[in-house]
């Protein structure tokens, strides 16, 4: 694998791209949640700069490869949310509840059929 292109082409570099940028966008949203709500004066300015930082990471990295993106979506999306209930548990303490984790699984389900139903 001599490129980027070539790495983010195999299944595991795929995921494993999807999973970095997942993690950027998660971590991202959550130091907006604790400016917002968990944070004040030069701490709050801190999480919101940080914030402002990891998006824009999570932007530029998740379209530098130049994949289908529209099929890698679901993959994404399943990524995502594991990322992001993750991160809650770890940063704010919370778990997710019954329903989330009923729509949860159905959001997972769904990158799983985008990820390996071959049309």
């Amino acid at each position: 694998m001599n490129t980027l292109e070539d790495f983010v082409q195999s299944p595991l570099g795929a995921l494993i791209f999807l999973l970095v940028a997942a993690s950027f966008e998660a971590f991202g949203d959550s130091f907006f949640q604790a400016a917002f709500y968990h944070a004040s004066g030069w701490g709050r300015l801190a999480a919101l700069v940080a914030g402002v930082v990891t998006l824009a990471a999570y932007g530029s990295l998740v379209n530098l490869p130049r994949w289908d993106f529209g099929r890698l979506l679901g993959v994404y999306v399943a990524l995502f949310f594991l990322m992001a209930q993750i991160i809650n548990k770890i940063r704010f303490g919370q778990s997710p509840t019954l329903p989330i984790q009923a729509g949860g699984a159905l959001v997972i389900a769904g990158g799983l059929i985008m990820a390996f139903w071959k049309a």
